[in-house]
């Protein structure tokens, strides 16, 4: 006992609660202590609630919790079994107990051990009624959350204002840490036999494959070739040598009473198409013979 600091300090051997048939102990961090402790813990001037800190000084381990009832007996200590582990002590080890004055936590940020915790019906209310039972958390800790007979494990990354933090009746931020089995999504790895992008290869479908309409050949009732008009969206796809001849040969065609549509149709004549219109005009025509329907032979069907 420290009586000049007013401190309550008492080494205990430590067992779990499952000991004493209170198993329902392990959802928090409440301690079984003996009545001795109480006693002294009267005479002392100690701040409430009670907050302990447990040290197992071969290991260095330090972690805190509370008390529920001062029944155990005299020189032994009952803890939840997560709290020995996260301490590392085994049945009947020793552990040096200390009273101590925790701040109320105002941010804590926890990691979740496996991420099938997020998919029980309402995660968030379980873990809010779960930190009901505890009195403290302390950074470096692992706390178990107990749900439809599954233990899930949570671990205790920040708390602010200081790394062990009082969570009775008070206001915390809570954020959450990646789960430790979390994986991100993997992008596939593009082909290495292909070296063209993704890009270039979509692009090179519609340049081979163009669409050009009213490109086709025309053909009169006697089965002769209709002289057509060229079409401008050809006219555009073709080089300089060949957009040359096409005006010179939609020029003449003009001439011969054909409706024509484009920029070519209002403009003047020049004169050298005017004499070559002259000349054609004194040549004699070959006349055509017309098409006579129904020439051919007939055959009767015998009976």
């Amino acid at each position: 006992m420290d009586r000049g600091n007013e401190r309550f300090e008492q080494c205990y051997r430590c067992y779990s609660v499952s000991f004493i048939n209170k198993a329902h102990l392990e959802k928090g961090d409440k301690a079984i202590m003996p009545p001795s402790a109480l006693d002294r813990l009267a005479s002392l001037h100690v701040d409430f609630p009670l907050l302990f800190e447990l040290t197992n000084a071969p290991v260095g381990r330090v972690s805190h919790c509370g008390v529920l009832e001062f029944i155990a007996d005299e020189g032994l200590m009952y803890l939840a079994h997560w709290m020995m582990e996260n301490l590392l002590l085994e049945e009947g080890d020793i552990v040096l107990v200390k009273s101590t004055s925790l701040a109320k936590a105002t941010y804590v940020k926890l990691q979740l051990h496996t991420m099938d915790f997020l998919d029980i019906s309402n995660p968030k209310a379980i873990l809010e009624i779960t930190l009901r039972s505890y009195s403290c958390l302390t950074v470096g800790d692992t706390i178990m959350v107990p749900y439809n007979d599954k233990k899930y494990y949570i671990d205790i990354v920040e708390a602010k204002p200081s790394p062990a933090v009082s969570v009775i009746e008070t206001d915390c931020e809570v954020d959450f840490a990646p789960p430790l089995d979390y994986k991100e999504f993997e992008k596939p790895a593009p082909s290495l036999h292909s070296n063209k992008r993704p890009l270039e290869v979509e692009e090179e479908l519609p340049r081979k494959i163009k669409f050009v309409p009213f490109s086709g050949s025309a053909r009169r009732l006697d089965g002769e070739l209709a002289a057509m008009p060229v079409s401008p969206l050809l006219k555009q796809n073709s080089n300089v040598g060949n957009e040359t001849v096409a005006s010179g040969s939609y020029t003449s065609r003009q001439q011969a009473g054909k409706l024509v549509f484009g920029s070519n149709g209002n403009r003047p004549q020049n004169k050298t198409t005017k004499v070559a219109m002259k000349n054609s005009s004194q040549e004699p025509r070959r006349e055509k013979q017309p098409v006579q329907a129904f020439t051919g032979k007939k055959y009767k069907l015998m009976g």
